[in-house]
Formats: C-alpha cells, sequence, structure tokens
C-alpha cells in the first residue's frame, strides 16, 4: 500500500489507485525500519520500493545507529524508480531492486533489472528484515483470474481461501509472512480493512498463531500519516518467533514527531510523550474487538439486536431509471400506484440531521433532486397501464434486463419491496454515521440500512436509546473506520451495536428482550406506501 496525499487531478487519483501507489511519510517509514533493524539485521527489504521512502529512511536510520544497512527490494513500476532518484536515492542505493512483482517473483522480460548481477534466486531466500507500504489494490480492481489465484494461495497458506474481498495488500503481507528468516521482523502500514474486513477473523487467527505480533500502531483522525486520503492506516509490526499472548497498541494523536521512531528504537521501552498513548493487551482481546481499535471492556449488556432488525436499503439496480424526481415522474404520467416516496443518498441530507420530514423532502424536490421509487410489482407486463408499459419498454431498450443485479430479478422490473421503517441508518460515504427518525415515511435505497423496532418494543423509546450520544460514540466499535474518522457500518455488525444498559433503562426497554418477531418485511396493504405527486 503505497501513500501519499490526493493529487489534484482525479486523472491523477485513479491513476495511482489503480496501481495502489501512495507514499509513507518519514516520521513513519523511520520508526517501521526501526523496528525490523532491532535485532541487529544488516538486510531491508522493500517488497514495493515506489519513490524509496523505506530506502530513504534505512539510509537516515543507518546513521543514526552508526552502522550500514543492505537495502533490496522490488518494484513493478520503473518510472516511479527515476522518481525515486529524483528524491535523493543514489544508483547505489537502488542497486538491489528489481523490476518484479513481489507476489509472482517473475521479473518482467519488458524491462532490465537495474543491476544484472542481482540473480533472481536471491528474492526466495529468507529475509531477516522486511518493511513495506503494499499496494493498496482494492479487491474490485483485480481480474476473476488474478483473484482466483491469490484465493488458491492462500488457501495453500492457511487452509481455507480468505473471502474474495481481500485486497491485494492482504497477500502481500501473508507472502511477506512466509519469507521471513525465523527471528526475522516485519513492519508494514495497510489500511484498517486488513483487520476489518470480511476476510480479517481468519486472516488474523492465522497470523497470531504462527508468528508473533508484537505491535499494531494506529493513528487518530489528526495525525493520518496521508491526509486528504479516504484510508484509515495502520502499522502492523511482527517477529517470525513462537506467538505470544498478548502486543502492544499505540495510537498516534500528533503527527511529524520523533516519539513513533523513539518508542521503536527503544524495543518498545521507552514510553511516548503525550503524542502517543499505548495499551498492552492479549491477543484474545485484541482480535475480538478488533486490532484498529481501542482496547473495550467486554459488553455483555444489550446489543441492537435485542431490540431491531436492520435490512439494507433498497437496491434499484439503477437509479437513473428507477429512481425519479417529482417532475419527471409526472411529465411520463405514471400513475401513484408505481411510486413511492424515498430517499437516496446521504448527502441529501444535512450532516447533522437527526430525521427525514415532509420539509426534507419539499427541499429535495426544490432543488431537483430525486425523491419518488419507481416500483412496478410482479405481474405480467400486459396487465400494466399503457404509460407504464411503455416505459418499462425504454428500459428493455437501454438494456436493463442484461445488468448483473437486475437480471436475478423475475421479471427484471419488479422492484424489491421494504416496509417503511421507523428509523434509518446513514452508514456510507463521508457524512457521520448515525440512526435518523424517518418522519417522513420514506424508503430508503442502499447508502441507508433499515431498522425496525421488534414486536412490542415502543419505537419512541428506542429512539432515545439510538440517539444517545453514547450509543451514537459505541459505532466505532463495530464499524469500518476510513480517514478522518469516517465509519462505514454494515448490516451485521450494527446488530452487534452495544447499547448503554443504563440509557436503556432509562428509556424503559426490557433489560434483555428475547421473544420478539421480526415485523413483515412488506406491507399488507402495498398501495400505503404510494404517495400523490400532484
Amino acid at each position: 500500500m503505497h501513500h501519499q496525499a490526493l493529487p489534484a487531478s482525479g486523472e491523477a487519483r485513479e491513476a495511482l489507485r489503480a496501481k495502489g501507489q501512495f507514499w509513507t511519510p518519514a516520521w513513519v517509514a523511520e520508526a517501521m525500519v526501526h523496528y525490523v533493524v532491532g535485532d541487529g539485521a544488516k538486510v531491508v527489504f522493500d517488497p514495493a520500493v515506489g519513490e524509496g521512502a523505506f530506502f530513504r529512511a534505512a539510509k537516515a536510520v543507518a546513521a543514526q545507529l552508526d552502522r550500514s544497512l543492505t537495502l533490496l527490494g522490488t518494484e513493478i513500476d520503473p518510472r516511479v524508480l527515476e522518481m525515486a532518484r529524483q528524491k535523493g536515492l543514489t544508483p547505489g542505493d537502488l542497486a538491489g531492486v528489481q523490476i518484479a512483482d513481489f507476489l509472482n517473483q517473475v521479473a518482467d522480460d519488458r524491462a532490465l533489472r537495474l543491476n544484472t548481477k542481482f540473480a533472481p534466486s536471491s528474492l526466495e531466500e529468507p529475509l531477516s528484515a522486511i518493511v513495506a507500504n503494499p499496494p493498496y489494490i482494492r479487491h474490485h480492481r483485480l481480474s476473476k483470474d488474478t483473484k482466483a489465484q491469490l484465493q488458491n494461495y492462500g488457501r495453500q497458506l492457511i487452509g481455507t481461501a480468505l473471502d474474495g474481498r481481500a485486497g491485494y495488500h492482504v497477500y502481500f503481507l501473508i507472502h511477506a509472512l512466509t519469507r521471513l528468516q525465523p527471528d526475522g521482523r516485519l513492519a508494514f502500514i495497510m489500511p484498517a480493512d486488513t483487520v476489518e474486513g470480511i476476510f480479517a477473523p481468519i486472516l488474523w487467527r492465522w497470523i497470531t498463531e504462527h508468528y508473533r505480533l508484537d505491535a499494531v500502531v494506529t493513528f487518530a483522525p489528526q495525525a493520518t500519516p496521508f491526509p486528504g486520503v479516504d484510508t484509515n492506516a495502520v502499522v502492523f509490526m511482527i517477529c517470525n518467533a513462537p506467538p505470544a499472548d498478548e502486543f502492544l497498541w499505540a495510537r498516534c494523536l500528533r503527527p511529524e514527531t520523533n516519539d513513533l521512531k523513539v518508542w521503536t528504537r527503544s524495543g518498545f521501552v521507552d514510553t511516548p510523550t503525550d503524542t502517543t498513548e499505548v495499551h498492552r493487551r492479549t491477543i484474545t482481546e485484541g482480535l475480538a474487538t478488533g486490532l484498529s481499535r481501542p482496547p473495550q471492556e467486554d459488553h455483555d449488556g444489550p446489543t441492537l439486536n435485542d431490540f431491531a432488525t436492520v435490512v439494507r436499503g433498497v437496491a434499484t439496480g439503477d437509479n437513473a431509471f428507477f429512481f425519479l424526481t417529482r417532475s419527471r415522474a409526472s411529465w411520463i404520467g405514471i400513475p401513484d400506484e408505481f411510486l413511492i416516496r424515498a430517499i437516496g443518498r446521504t448527502r441529501d441530507l444535512v450532516s447533522d440531521a437527526s430525521e427525514v420530514t415532509n420539509e426534507t423532502l419539499d427541499m429535495l424536490n426544490a432543488t431537483g433532486r430525486p425523491t419518488l421509487l419507481f416500483s412496478p410489482d410482479g405481474r405480467e407486463l400486459c396487465d400494466f397501464p399503457d404509460i407504464v408499459q411503455r416505459y418499462i419498454g425504454e428500459g428493455v431498450i437501454r438494456g436493463l434486463p442484461n445488468r448483473s443485479l437486475i437480471g436475478t430479478r423475475n421479471p427484471w422490473y419488479k422492484m424489491e419491496v421494504r416496509a417503511v421503517p421507523p428509523f434509518l441508518f446513514a452508514y456510507l460515504g463521508r457524512r457521520s454515521a448515525r440512526f435518523i427518525r424517518n418522519r417522513a415515511g420514506v424508503v430508503p435505497l442502499t447508502s441507508f440500512l433499515c431498522v425496525y423496532p421488534r414486536e412490542g418494543i415502543d419505537a419512541d423509546a428506542l429512539w432515545t436509546v439510538l440517539s444517545h450520544q453514547q450509543t451514537v460514540a459505541n459505532l466505532a466499535r463495530v464499524g469500518k473506520s476510513y480517514g478522518d474518522g469516517a465509519i462505514k457500518v454494515e448490516p451485521r455488525a450494527l446488530d452487534r451495536l452495544p447499547l448503554p444498559a443504563e440509557v436503556v433503562g432509562v428509556a424503559g426497554l426490557p433489560d434483555r428482550p428475547t421473544a420478539f418477531q421480526m415485523p413483515l418485511p412488506v406491507p399488507a396493504n402495498r398501495r400505503a406506501l404510494r404517495v400523490n405527486v400532484g
């Protein structure tokens, strides 16, 4: 995962994302190098050299320790190595770099290695110190064949294939661990999804059962190493030694200080100042809580699932066709019975909005935002009014029946149905994750989750709990973290949201309800959701 601040142009940003190239700042890179050479290693290997941030850090560390370090590495992009030279690395510094993919370990025939005396077999030798910011290439940017090969590689090592949502960087970590010699050390800086993704429990169970996790370093939003990048970074420091029961967990509170470097250089002995907090944690607790999250006390109290069920919003498959503005729906002439009031995206609400009201919809209508979901049922096409038949025919001309999601529906135009949820949960985008009271009776699309109180649970009492600041703070315990403190909470993770017992009690909800049933997912009278567009 290379990192740097986002480039100015979207085109340049997209080019970086395709290759996973973003660069690591010196105050973090030097701390990581100090860890990997702390046991006397003389060779530092970087499997994704990039602009040479870790090579420059290794030269600085070598000067600080008054000893020489040999630099080896791989890099797939020779143009980036030219940038490394421009940033101060000499041809001698880069002499041990091959133009090759670390995972494939095959030199690119289209480019000469920088040093022909550096034999490819050297890449297969065990390594004493590996430090990297591996390419952050997310799973949806990988080809089907590449993903299958990576999953097969993971299956051979771990014993089971990782979920397909594991990105390229995850396999960089796995492969690098297998390359460590006994007592060799590794320091990787990676996105938080490495420990928060659906694949994470299997991955980290394998790592902590076969290697010693020495330290995990996280960063407060104001201390992020990569300002402007929508990624929450985590540093993992791992040794090829018998596993331990405990590890150190640190959180940097200010950027650009020497405290992180001083801490790792001392072998984690010198306690950081007020710029960094450190906790000693058990592996069991860390894996249960999440390595990217601060330590938490066990929660044996109520969770959201005790009082409510969570369902994702409606996935239309093509919002341009199914999600309409009031004026467009009126112009087309779609009858009211096929239209449902809806809300499509989190930014249709102001960032601190705690409810959706009729006034909210009036404002969206006035600004030309869609607020109506075209929601035909499953009847035969010939049984619809002529105007609806013609509009559905437009969808056929657009090729909608061949879309991946739409093609799974039978018939293709039959829209998913949701009962109007009393509460929405905003879980996507850069806006603050929060619960929202649905005063307008809208049905949300997939930028929101639907939250339904279980049978017998009073909606007003539940709202008292959901809107409480302590409940909102607990979202960080179950969500995936992104840059600038943003989080995303998936439906099944929201089920596990801890609710403060004292707030539950004050609201008058039962301690631990047991025999509730989920409300009907479809209202008994489908027309109850329809609106008059006027």
